[in-house]
């Protein structure tokens, strides 16, 4: 079997069986691509060894590819290896016995309440543009959503009068989320004073966040927007949308919420994923001792 068969079998696979989104999907294949690339095409699936395997990480290694990097590369060839063997084109996975690299849990970047605020007080609320964006703000905040959920976010999937938002997520998992009274506020005012009198592209017209076109928002202007309030604000961090749903699950644990709600509203499969806002907590604490002990 050549490489574009097998690829194009594993695709089917992870969009049928495991119901997975289009932009995880083309990861994956372009993670397979690069030990196919490596391989030079010259070795086919069904005859990659753990030899292979551990030539290419060598590679990925020498190139400085970070652990991170690597250990996502490996996960994907495993599931690929591991379909290949389901679906009777191998008998063996080379990647059976390899262990991923050894990782350092980084914790992500997380803005202050004052620093949000900032951000807030920095829009231009005289323009639709602004209107939409202190919107857009509030929701991902008070709601915690992945920037490619609010994107695909829909007026049909906004309870506003009952507090909560229609979710699909990861894997095209749907969940309810709680959105905050001041969210809901700002979002009324978009949709009343800009969104209902928008000019709709064809197939937008359930979009809850457009732009100026009339088309849905792209990932990569709710980055730019996101990234355009914290310069203005002055905020001198590595800040992303992702910024503020890290943001949102620190002060909800700092507050002391349950973690397993936190879990839920978050979309995390894993509590483990969701853990990691104890050690954030933990050192928030830390920082409050040293800061107001008189023994700190």
């Amino acid at each position: 079997m050549l490489w574009p068969e097998a690829l194009s079998a594993f695709k089917n696979f992870l969009r049928l069986e495991r119901g997975l989104a289009d932009n995880s999907v083309e990861s994956y294949l372009r993670d397979i691509g690069k030990l196919a690339s490596f391989l030079s095409h010259d070795i086919r699936p069904e005859a990659v060894s753990e030899e292979d395997i551990h030539r290419f990480l060598a590679f990925l290694t020498e190139i400085g590819m970070s652990s991170a990097s690597q250990a996502r590369i490996l996960s994907g060839l495993k599931a690929f290896f591991e379909f290949m063997r389901l679906d009777r084109r191998r008998d063996t996975d080379p990647t059976y016995l390899i262990s991923s690299p050894r990782l350092t849990r980084k914790l992500p970047e997380v803005l202050q309440v004052e620093e949000i605020e900032e951000m807030l007080r920095s829009i231009d609320h005289s323009t639709p543009e602004g209107t939409r964006n202190r919107a857009i703000l509030e929701v991902m905040y008070s709601s915690g959503l992945r920037v490619s959920e609010l994107t695909e976010l829909k007026i049909s999937q906004c309870h506003f009068d009952e507090g909560y938002l229609l979710v699909v997520g990861k894997g095209n998992k749907a969940r309810l989320v709680p959105i905050g009274s001041t969210a809901i506020k700002y979002t009324e005012i978009y949709l009343e004073e800009i969104r209902n009198r928008a000019e709709v592209q064809k197939g937008c017209e359930d979009h809850l966040f457009l732009n100026r076109r009339g088309a849905a928002l792209s990932r990569v202007m709710i980055f730019y927007i996101v990234r355009d309030l914290a310069e203005k604000a002055g905020i001198h961090k590595t800040i992303s949308p992702h910024t503020l749903r890290h943001s949102f699950a620190t002060h909800l644990v700092e507050g002391g919420a349950d973690l397993r709600a936190v879990q839920e509203m978050l979309g995390h499969e894993s509590i483990t994923t969701t853990e990691i806002y104890t050690h954030l907590d933990r050192a928030y604490l830390q920082q409050t001792l040293k800061e107001f002990h008189p023994r700190a």
